[in-house]
């Protein structure tokens, strides 16, 4: 009973911890929302107008095809900058006295995932407020949706983030993991170049990405019309992409909170 009433206060808890200690560490709003920022407004302008999508019916330039890829990324790097702070608390003690706290494993699992989720979605949020400079027209239908999918993409990569870096005992260590295996999942989401112009073996391995179909996802509200006819290539459904970003928030979710029950987040 101790257990139930503990639970829900101490996920609102640690959700708002999160969402303080964000705000206060201005160099972690620079590093997840400036830095994709930059690689859009470079890399756009860079390859603008060389730039055409097999397959493609209209001409699109870079930074329209790179805009949802971005907003991905950016939902990505906060998700990495807010759960390295487990690999913190756990240095300076927090964690362990969370853990031994009547709260669920559940309750903190949710509590830290939904802290740094919010942060992502207020993220993404803005930067869609950039999507005319790039020459994409939003409803307000497809606003409200572009929101609950970006919720739900930012869910999924901080439950990802979490498992790893529960894992892990330092930073240097959670940042190797980083380069090694969370930006290629973003690289090979056709957030950089559409599936239809990669190898075929290229090509299936991007089809297993679940963050193609986060990418997906964002790409058939910003071009409700057919994400085929502006990148080209048969890219998957809006409802396989929805159901693809569920199943892996709740996967992420189930399994940070069975880590969680294990062990004491990577101590020895």
């Amino acid at each position: 009973m101790a257990e139930r009433r503990t639970s829900i206060p101490a996920a609102l808890t640690l959700w708002r911890r999160e969402v303080v200690r964000f705000l206060r560490q201005r160099s972690r709003i620079v590093g997840a929302f400036g830095s994709p920022v930059v690689f859009w407004v470079l890399i756009g302008l860079g390859l603008g107008r060389s730039f055409r999508p097999e397959g493609s019916i209209e001409a699109v330039s870079y930074l329209e095809f790179f805009f949802p890829g971005t907003l991905v990324m950016i939902l990505l790097f906060t998700a990495i900058f807010s759960t390295i702070s487990i690999i913190e608390d756990r240095r300076e003690g927090f964690l362990q006295a969370v853990l031994v706290s009547p709260a669920a494993r559940w309750s903190i699992v949710l509590g830290k995932m939904l802290g740094a989720t919010t942060l992502a979605w207020i993220q993404g949020v803005l930067f869609c407020l950039l999507a005319p400079v790039s020459g994409i027209e939003l409803t307000f239908v497809h606003v409200i949706g572009l929101a609950v999918i970006i919720f739900l993409v930012a869910f999924g990569l901080t439950g990802l983030g979490f498992m790893i870096a529960w894992l892990m005992e330092s930073t240097q260590g959670f940042h190797a993991i980083m380069n090694l295996f969370l930006l290629p999942m973003w690289m090979l989401s056709g957030a950089l170049f559409p599936a239809s112009g990669a190898p075929v073996w290229l090509q299936w391995v991007m089809a297993i990405n679940p963050v193609s179909y986060a990418v997906a996802a964002v790409q058939w509200m910003f071009y409700p019309e057919g994400v085929a006819a502006v990148t080209g290539g048969s890219p998957p459904g809006l409802v396989l992409s929805l159901l693809v970003v569920i199943l892996f928030g709740l996967a992420t979710l189930i399994g940070s909170t069975v880590l969680a029950g294990r062990n004491t987040g990577g101590a020895r």
